[in-house]
């Protein structure tokens, strides 16, 4: 009887194992071809040589990590990180009002309010910048107007600057903060805010007191979505900044396909994944952030 009940067991056991194998299995093999090899693959070149020639040399080496201990190349790691916390505050700040007055719209207009948001990630990401180069170069339709109106004597420079990439990652980022603050905002339980109303709470200490705190994970999740994307976003800096702005997200892109040290370049790179993990840990533990893993 034991040997019976414990074979079952064991069919019961082999079974679900290869029931859910079987439904996991190809997500897993997607993963680790697409994802876990070519991470491996990085990793392993940015501790090689470059050859003569700009291929890669085998031989075990930190000189790529030394070398970025050169100060030009730290101030432009500090320079990636301040301009990704700029995007997301930016991001933050004008999405946070978009979202809360999408949420609390007529549910006639949030389908259209919605679209309005999502409609950008129809388009390509380069058509897009350069719809913003047309609008702010100094021959633009900004300045057009400003000149003509005679609000200006002489165009603004507004392009090739860290203003043109400030606004470039603000208008590709902006989707990416609005839509997990909007659901985040839409669960809120809105009895919550009348009570706090009944209890002599004014519209600002509401906010700040109730509303505020209720969608902490809504904001984290966008801080994410939008930080850790932006530390890779070269293009933009590349057409809105010109040769005057140059990021972490550039120095790998002219690494690889320039300079052909892909050594320097994967070393780059595995520092920069060791950031963005980093935040990620770093999120997860922050108070009131349970929701983050809902909304995203």
């Amino acid at each position: 009887m034991k040997s019976n009940k414990s074979s079952n067991f064991i069919t019961k056991y082999l079974s679900s194992i290869l029931k859910y194998s079987s439904t996991i299995m190809p997500a897993l093999l997607w993963m680790v071809i697409f994802f876990v090899i070519p991470l491996l693959f990085i990793v392993v070149v940015s501790f090689s040589t470059r050859g003569d020639v700009g291929n890669i040399v085998y031989k075990f080496t930190l000189e790529n990590y030394i070398k970025l201990l050169n100060p030009l190349y730290i101030d432009i790691f500090f320079k990636s990180i301040l301009i990704a916390l700029y995007t997301t505050v930016l991001c933050l700040l004008v999405g946070y009002p978009f979202a809360f007055i999408i949420a609390n719209s007529n549910k006639k207009f949030k389908p259209l309010l919605l679209l309005l948001i999502i409609l950008p990630f129809w388009t390509n990401s380069l058509v897009r910048t350069y719809a913003m180069i047309v609008l702010l170069r100094s021959e633009g339709i900004i300045n057009t107007l400003l000149l003509h109106f005679h609000i200006i004597n002489v165009p603004l420079n507004l392009m090739y600057n860290n203003f043109a990439v400030m606004i470039g990652m603000l208008y590709m980022m902006f989707p990416f903060m609005v839509l997990p603050l909007y659901t985040s905002i839409e669960k809120l339980d809105k009895r919550i805010l009348d009570a706090a109303s009944d209890l002599g709470a004014g519209p600002i200490s509401k906010f700040l007191k109730v509303t505020l705190p209720l969608t902490k994970g809504g904001i984290i999740s966008g801080s994410i979505l939008v930080f850790i994307p932006t530390l890779g976003l070269f293009f933009v800096t590349d057409l809105m900044g010109g040769s005057k702005v140059i990021l972490m997200s550039n120095l790998i892109k002219n690494q690889f396909l320039t300079a052909r040290d892909w050594p320097f370049g994967s070393a780059i790179s595995v520092i920069l994944i060791i950031v963005m993990i980093s935040v990620i840990l770093f999120s997860s533990r922050i108070p009131g952030a349970k929701g983050t893993k809902e909304v995203l």
